[in-house]
């Protein structure tokens, strides 16, 4: 099916054209003059203009002329006249028509030269998007292990939900492996074989994350020279992940909630709907509930990401999977030349209470391996914080759990004292960090399990920028 726009004053060709079309399953809109066509022009994208040539106030070849320097993505134009001349063929063909027809003509001859204009314009569209998700594209996500009875009931989950088209949550401190999920429930949907397309909320600005999601057209800004396709356009046919989702600002929130709804949005500065099919996976560190009790996150926008939620238990509620994960992330990071673990080292590994979880892990056995004598790792190899296992007292995060015991992702922190409300908590943890790592902001989110992005958010937040 071809979105096609038929321009042509005679009624009665107009309509057998719009009627013949549609009974081949296009979806046809009429214009009765060049003018009238490009106010539709403006406001919608077409695969395929079928225009005449003689027409009132602005003729086909003016309409033509118009398109080509107007419109960054125009659609393919096949003209249609009763008087043809080859200086006419010659000048369309010049300006960029597909092809050009002479009154009268078959109705089959117009539609395989419709088909053909369409299967163009759509590989120029598919082209665009394989463009941009090659600049995005990264390296392959490892494996899931899953030895401990938590994991396997995620997987489980994954496998339950990933064939349908559900919103899903997924939940859990930062470095669990939210994303592995997200890429799990994508490879395992009926969407596998389109894009997959990640954007971490935090990590842009405010005014650069709409423009990131949604696109904009040339000129919509200081800067913006040309359109831009959001990445919400990019994953059409495919999955849309969302990281750190409860982060995006309020003001956008609204414009995700519609454009999940509708299937449709228009770009920055632009004023043409772009509809799209896009299967949303979204993760957050934050406890959901409690961000919409603060008034951080819309409760309606929770409710359409949230048809489906999973939740990963930190890496020191499921020590099972600590062992053969460490082999995993060996190979992974060493090849076939990696070191091998030590009864002690991975009792050591096993004991710890891993506060940044599987990304902390990583971290730890990269230094080991540098390290290693011998091609072992022992605990010599090994932080001094994890042989000891000199961790705070831990604060175990559920979302099921009274609030008094919840700080979004700051659970391993210290507490100063004895405060009366959750964003005191959070406050003191962040001050107490900040003070053991001398105010070392990059140690500080790594201390905290949390990005660099979402710390300068929350020292904003709290005015602690400045020591």
């Amino acid at each position: 099916m071809a979105k096609l726009l038929v321009v042509d004053d005679e009624k009665n060709l107009r309509l057998v054209v719009q009627k013949e079309m549609s009974r081949q399953g296009h979806e046809v809109e009429v214009a009765t003059n060049g003018e009238e066509a490009w106010t539709l022009l403006e406001e919608k994208d077409f695969d395929v203009l079928l225009s005449d040539i003689d027409m009132p106030r602005l003729d086909g070849m003016g309409l033509l002329r118009r398109l080509r320097e107007k419109l960054q993505n125009p659609p393919e134009v096949i003209m249609l006249t009763g008087q043809a001349t080859v200086e006419t063929a010659i000048e369309a063909m010049k300006l960029g028509a597909y092809d050009y027809l002479t009154k009268p003509y078959r109705i089959t001859e117009l539609a395989a030269l419709v088909t053909q204009a369409a299967e163009k314009q759509q590989l120029k569209i598919d082209n665009q998007r394989l463009k941009a998700h090659v600049q995005r594209s990264h390296e392959n996500i490892p494996e899931i292990i899953a030895e401990s009875p938590q994991m396997k009931e995620v997987l489980r989950l994954v496998q339950r939900v990933a064939p349908s088209d559900t919103s899903v949550l997924v939940t859990g401190e930062s470095g669990t492996g939210k994303e592995l999920i997200a890429q799990a429930i994508h490879r395992l949907s009926n969407r596998a074989d389109s894009t997959f397309i990640d954007l971490n909320c935090a990590a842009l600005q405010d005014s650069l994350l709409e423009s990131e999601l949604f696109g904009h057209e040339a000129g919509a800004f200081s800067g913006a020279k040309n359109r831009k396709l959001g990445l919400f356009e990019i994953a059409d046919k495919g999955t849309l992940f969302l990281d750190e989702v409860m982060e995006m600002p309020s003001q956008l929130q609204s414009k995700l909630l519609r454009a999940l709804e509708t299937r449709t949005f228009f770009r920055v500065g632009g004023v043409k709907k772009v509809e799209v099919d896009v299967r949303l996976v979204a993760a957050t560190n934050r406890n959901p509930q409690q961000s919409i009790a603060e008034g951080v996150f819309r409760s309606d926008l929770l409710y359409r990401i949230n048809s489906f939620e999973i939740h990963i238990p930190p890496l020191r509620e499921r020590r099972e999977d600590i062992e053969p994960l460490a082999q995993h992330l060996l190979e992974k990071i060493a090849g076939i030349n990696a070191p091998e673990l030590t009864e002690q080292a991975i009792e050591s590994l096993k004991s710890y209470s891993w506060r940044g979880n599987v990304r902390q892990l990583r971290n730890c056995l990269e230094r080991a391996i540098l390290l290693a004598d011998n091609g072992k790792i022992t605990n010599k190899e090994l932080p001094p914080e994890v042989v000891f296992n000199t961790n705070e007292p831990s604060v175990s995060v559920s979302y099921n759990a009274p609030q008094e015991n919840t700080a979004n992702n700051f659970q391993n922190a210290p507490v100063a004292s004895n405060p009366t409300n959750l964003k005191d908590v959070e406050k003191q943890q962040i001050i107490s960090a900040l003070e053991k790592t001398g105010w070392h902001r990059g140690k500080t989110a790594e201390l905290l399990g949390i990005s660099p992005s979402t710390l300068y958010r929350r020292l904003r937040e709290y005015d602690l920028t400045t020591r």
